[in-house]
């Protein structure tokens, strides 16, 4: 499986940044009982209910222990969002890229609804006002990073369907990962009504360009 994190000057999604990265097993369940209270604050309360305060009552631990893995709720929310894009990428490589049983058709299916789908089963919880607050932490670089992780993760995907012949050119490739991320990200953006049923028909349109039904 490839690294995830590059190093540790990029465990956030942007700036500000997340402290440090949790490396033993105890940091680890920390870090993500704060995410864990974090979303469930800001599904209560929004962003004006986020404060290191309140998350570190949510979590139960001291509001220093919250201060040595995150400055500030703005490095709480940098921290959050690369959490969500390795989950995604992890999820892409349990699922869609590991797997050796899996034909082309099914192979392409999971990849595009795990990136379609903000909502799927498993991922963090990741939203409309969360997209909407991204403009306080990311800069160009940070979107182009998580881009080039998804293409690669798009890239290795397609190479493990051995039974597409022809396989599509990494252009076509490249358009359909920009289809389904573009996708995913206006979907959150606009919230469009009576449109359940979008990834359904974005899986199909990948499947029959990419010659895989």
């Amino acid at each position: 499986m490839p690294k995830l994190y590059r190093d540790t000057a990029e465990d956030g999604f942007g700036k500000p940044k997340p402290l440090k990265r949790p490396v033993q097993a105890r940091s680890k369940f920390t870090v993500q009982a704060i995410y864990d209270a974090f979303v469930r604050i800001w599904r209560a309360d929004g962003w004006a209910g986020v404060t290191t305060r309140a998350v570190a009552l949510e979590t139960g631990i001291s509001v220093g222990t919250f201060y040595d893995f995150f400055p500030d709720k703005e490095a709480l929310l940098s921290g959050y969002v690369r959490h969500c894009v390795e989950a995604l990428l992890a999820r892409i490589e349990a699922e869609a890229i590991t797997p050796q049983e899996l034909d082309a058709a099914e192979r392409i299916g999971r990849l595009v609804r795990i990136t379609c789908n903000a909502r799927l089963d498993g991922l963090p919880v990741f939203d409309h006002e969360m997209l909407m607050l991204e403009h306080r932490i990311a800069e160009p670089k940070h979107h182009r990073r998580v881009y080039d992780e998804l293409a690669t993760a798009w890239a290795r995907t397609f190479a493990a369907c051995p039974d597409l012949l022809p396989p599509p050119s990494p252009a076509a490739v490249q358009a359909m990962l920009l289809a389904c991320w573009g996708a995913r990200r206006y979907h959150l953006l606009v919230q469009p009504d009576g449109a359940d049923d979008w990834v359904s028909e974005i899986e199909a349109m990948v499947l029959a360009h990419a010659g895989a039904r």
